[in-house]
């Protein structure tokens, strides 16, 4: 009797745990949880090197609301930079453009049909308080037309290689907010989207081409010519306002019923800088709210300055054990040193500053059949790169996929091509060398 007792439960245990094996959990779940990211899509980027610290969803196009504005702002910055515009140079409000300025359902500084405004005075009131009506008046300014603005956005991100994207307009509306003037070849139902990963990638691009564009985004208000006065910039996280976090300057919000509460957001601390995306941010309860986009950041950002540092692991002119030169053919001198051009910084968490290895990548291309450069060789050509090899488990890598951490490795010394004669004499040496060697294997077989 007892052992029938025993049985069943014997073998509903056996089978509990094969239920179990078979269970497959996502290796990047206990990352994920440990962050607890309330939103349905976001990253956290080490914005140096572009090593991702953190991803969820990154991948996948959401919507972007006013985050677009980032995508404007860097048209309107390469713009100025090709003299196609100025900084105070005046745009004529349209009617299209006022109509959508006076409207006080969406974030608006009201712009006079016929008045003119510099392009300065435009871009501050779409940077720091996200003016749709202003971001429109640039677009108009920079192609001419709405449309023609849209084409240059996707074509730009097209170029700057960003992927899983979409954009409609210059502003980050639902085109039914338009007054029916949506641009050309779109829906009235559409609206911008975009993966957290692309969104991080223009923010980076953006912030390295154009750095400047920092100076206006951490502005915490501002005055604008008439009415409503008072610019106060929608990034609750710059110091002074109400989600105060040191070292944030920077960069978008952006809501909308269809895309949620999103924030780009990037802060600064003792030589790092981080960049966070986070698209329909949630609160604990499930809802969507102003505060979520900022309470789910600063989880990434407490995580980023608490965890991780940029440190160079090897300085310029660093040569590698068994890698230090390269075979010559046809030089004065038969080899070549090679290190590298520039220290390679890396992003490490904390006590594992031991887990990178160098390693060594020459380029084959430069290389003859018998893995030999060939003279001359100029001083600092590049040869390679040198990497640093982690050997830990890396579930994210880079913001580009096929980067890695790497800087050039190049000669140390020029090597000049060997006259006719040296080259002669070695030809010779060669050849009673190999006859030598011949003739040493054939005495040796004799015994």
């Amino acid at each position: 009797m007892i052992i029938r007792k025993k049985i069943p439960f014997l073998a509903f245990f056996l089978s509990l745990l094969m239920f179990v094996s078979m269970i497959t959990v996502p290796e990047r779940a206990s990352a994920e949880d440990a962050l607890d990211i309330n939103a349905d899509a976001a990253i956290l980027v080490e914005a140096s090197t572009g090593k991702v610290l953190y991803a969820k969803n990154e991948d996948t196009a959401l919507g972007i609301a006013s985050m677009s504005k980032m995508m404007t702002e860097y048209l309107m910055f390469e713009a100025i930079k090709d003299k196609k515009i100025s900084w105070e140079q005046e745009q004529t409000i349209s009617d299209y453009v006022h109509q959508v300025s006076i409207d006080t359902n969406l974030s608006n500084v009201p712009l006079e049909a016929g008045k003119k405004y510099t392009i300065r005075q435009l871009y501050e009131a779409m940077a720091i308080y996200s003016a749709n009506g202003a971001t429109i008046a640039i677009a108009e300014a920079i192609a001419g037309s709405e449309k023609k603005f849209v084409d240059l956005m996707n074509k730009k991100a097209e170029e700057l290689g960003l992927e899983n994207y979409k954009f409609v307009n210059s502003t980050g509306l639902n085109n039914k907010d338009l007054k029916g003037k949506h641009p050309e070849g779109t829906k009235p139902e559409d609206e911008n989207i975009m993966s957290a990963r692309s969104m991080a990638k223009l923010a980076s691009r953006l912030m390295n081409d154009y750095p400047e564009v920092l100076e206006t985004t951490s502005i915490p208000e501002k005055e604008f010519p008439g009415k409503p006065g008072k610019m106060v910039n929608w990034n609750w996280m710059l110091p002074s306002l109400d989600f105060s976090y040191e070292g944030v300057d920077g960069l978008k919000t952006g809501t909308t019923d269809f895309a949620g509460y999103c924030f780009t957001g990037t802060a600064k601390r003792d030589g790092l800088r981080v960049i966070t995306v986070v698209m329909n941010a949630k609160g604990k309860n499930g809802q969507g709210d102003y505060k979520s986009r900022f309470n789910e950041s600063k989880k990434m950002m407490d995580y980023a300055f608490t965890n991780f540092s940029v440190k160079e692991i090897y300085p310029k002119g660093y040569q590698v054990k068994n890698n230090k030169t390269i075979p010559v053919i046809s030089g004065k001198e038969k080899s070549v040193s090679i290190q590298s051009e520039s220290p390679l910084k890396v992003v490490v968490k904390n006590g594992e500053e031991k887990m990178y290895k160098p390693r060594v990548k020459i380029d084959k291309k430069k290389l003859n059949k018998e893995g030999k450069l060939t003279a001359p060789i100029k001083k600092g050509e590049k040869v390679g790169v040198l990497e640093a090899a982690y050997e830990g488990e890396d579930p994210y890598g880079f913001l580009s996929k096929s980067k890695t951490a790497s800087v050039n490795m190049v000669t140390g010394e020029k090597v000049e091509k060997a006259n006719w004669f040296v080259l002669m004499m070695r030809g010779i040496g060669g050849f009673f060398g190999d006859v030598w060697d011949s003739s040493v294997k054939t005495v040796k077989g004799w015994f």
